[in-house]
């Protein structure tokens, strides 16, 4: 799942190495200026549910995809299918630093509508909840120099910080030298999942 102002062509490189390696993957698309936050989750729960009748399965999350992704696996009924694992790129579990310095601008406003003000508030995004699927949460922290100075000398890579994508409950994590909008393109990202899960894929 994407993140915001992006579109699923935004992981193409990361998942074609999936598919050669025998992964089926799927995308799922939203549109942050346009759909409010409840219909995106419940859109996104619908997706899974249909997805876990068919077979085992991973989730793969960019920056608010991954929070879109810890919602509905929290919303699912009990009696569907969990997935194998969850990869969260990126994804704030806190809110987003970036987020709360730009929520009154009106061109944000206007391009990330209800998504850009979850991202920006610290009680909704709480409620998201903590996910105890299996989980690996990679970190990139290739800084950008337009915003480097809002992250007070905190790693980041460029729209959220380390700190901001670490909780407790997050048993592993990696930390990369890649910008945020380059890890839904990352081979090496692509390699981790291959490495992980690649002879389930081909059974």
């Amino acid at each position: 799942m994407h993140g915001m102002g992006r579109s699923p062509l935004s992981g193409w490189l990361m998942l074609r190495p999936l598919r050669q390696a025998g992964f089926t993957t799927t995308t799922f698309d939203y549109f942050a200026a346009f759909e409010q936050t409840d219909v995106i989750r419940q859109r996104l729960v619908q997706r899974i549910m249909a997805i876990a009748k068919a077979d085992e399965y991973i989730i793969i999350g960019h920056s608010l995809g991954g929070v879109f992704s810890r919602a509905a696996l929290n919303a699912l009924p009990g009696d569907v299918r969990r997935p194998q694992h969850v990869y969260l790129l990126g994804s704030p579990v806190q809110a987003s630093t970036l987020a709360q310095r730009l929520q009154n601008n009106m061109i944000f406003r206007l391009l990330t509508n209800d998504c850009g003000q979850l991202l920006a508030n610290p009680e909704r995004m709480a409620d998201i909840g903590r996910i105890d699927d299996p989980l690996t949460a990679i970190a990139g922290t290739r800084p950008i120099p337009v915003t480097h100075r809002y992250f007070n000398g905190q790693a980041n890579d460029g729209i959220v910080s380390v700190a901001e994508v670490s909780a407790p409950w997050i048993t592993h994590q990696i930390e990369l030298s890649i910008m945020h909008g380059l890890l839904p393109a990352s081979r090496q990202i692509a390699d981790i999942i291959i490495n992980n899960h690649g002879d389930s894929a081909k059974n």
